[in-house]
């Protein structure tokens, strides 16, 4: 996870991540308008090397 956080902070002012579970590894991206694109590319790059799935956010999670 602090992996993804700096690769993250690197793009300055693309998203901003929160821990959501840490055990469990979930974490939720908050991304900035018009990147959208931008951080689906690093996802993907990143999925070479590492698991990541998307889900659903739970329903206790507050938008913000």
């Amino acid at each position: 996870m602090s992996f993804l956080k700096f690769i993250l902070e690197a793009y300055e002012g693309i998203a901003v991540m929160r821990t959501i579970c840490p055990r469990e590894g979930i974490i939720e991206l908050m991304i900035a308008p018009d990147f959208e694109n931008e951080v689906e590319q690093i996802l993907d790059d990143l999925k070479n090397g590492f698991s990541i799935q998307p889900i659903a956010s739970p329903p206790d999670i507050k938008e913000i």
